[in-house]
């Protein structure tokens, strides 16, 4: 059994490639994929993806600013609200990006501290988006107490250090289909060296499918080309890979098997 511990189900195309809900679940469980956490990025799109994934016991929400979206709009007292649902797990997608937005930066970490303190005072971890912002990010999860809640540095593209880093402050490090492109040499050398009881995996759904369905949309049903491809490079079995994942899924966000 697989988790896709990172997907955006409000974010797929159900015109075209799914029915609905119920079709891209189905998909997946059809793959082994039987858990999900489907994750905000604005206070406005978040009452229409919790009542979307209401009727499923098997899929998890979190809620947070994207760092990419911080111009969306943020009400602190609105935002606490909705991390209070019983159906939130965690706190995010939150975190820095200065790769795309350099010049939000300022309220970028305005946000991801603000974020980071209701993960904390909530007790429910952070979801960290951070691209080319290695030290921002680290320094403010130190900063900001983030060892008490936990968390995860999702899809993840950094460097061995950064992720031996985040795992000391207690965090998990969660692999995309990113691993599987040809171009991410690097990556594959960090994943091979990361301990497998530390590790998480996931689409990011609808956005960076794997190999071979790159260039398609993605979707949770290809978490198994994920785990599959983590196998190889750590050189141990898909189960023993399922396993782990599942383990660390449900241990971090303090979850029972439904």
């Amino acid at each position: 059994m697989l988790v896709d511990s990172h997907c955006h189900l409000d974010k797929l195309d159900y015109d075209k490639l799914h029915t609905g809900i119920d079709d891209v679940l189905n998909k997946a469980k059809e793959r082994g994929v039987e858990y999900f956490l489907s994750v905000g990025v604005t206070l406005a799109a978040f009452p229409k993806m919790m009542e979307m994934i209401a009727p499923y016991d098997n899929v998890f929400a979190s809620c947070g600013i994207h760092p990419l979206d911080v111009e969306s709009g943020y009400d602190s007292e609105q935002f606490k609200a909705y991390a209070r649902h019983e159906k939130v797990v965690a706190i995010g997608e939150t975190g820095l990006d200065y790769h795309y937005q350099p010049e939000t930066a300022e309220l970028q970490q305005r946000l991801f501290r603000e974020q980071a303190r209701v993960a904390v005072e909530l007790n429910k971890p952070l979801i960290i988006h951070t691209r080319m912002a290695r030290e921002d990010t680290m320094r403010i999860l130190r900063e900001e107490g983030a060892e008490k809640c936990g968390g995860v540095l999702h899809c993840f593209t950094e460097d061995l250090d950064m992720a031996l880093a985040a795992i000391e402050l207690g965090f998990y490090i969660s692999i995309s289909g990113i691993v599987t492109f040809n171009t991410a040499s690097d990556l594959k050398n960090v994943v091979s060296k990361l301990p497998l009881d530390r590790l998480l995996v996931e689409t990011d759904s609808p956005f960076l499918a794997p190999i071979p369905y790159r260039g398609k949309q993605n979707q949770p049903a290809y978490t198994r080309e994920v785990a599959q491809y983590i196998a190889l490079l750590k050189g141990v079995s898909v189960e023993e890979v399922e396993q782990a994942t599942t383990k660390n899924f449900f241990t971090l966000f303090s979850l029972a098997k439904q």
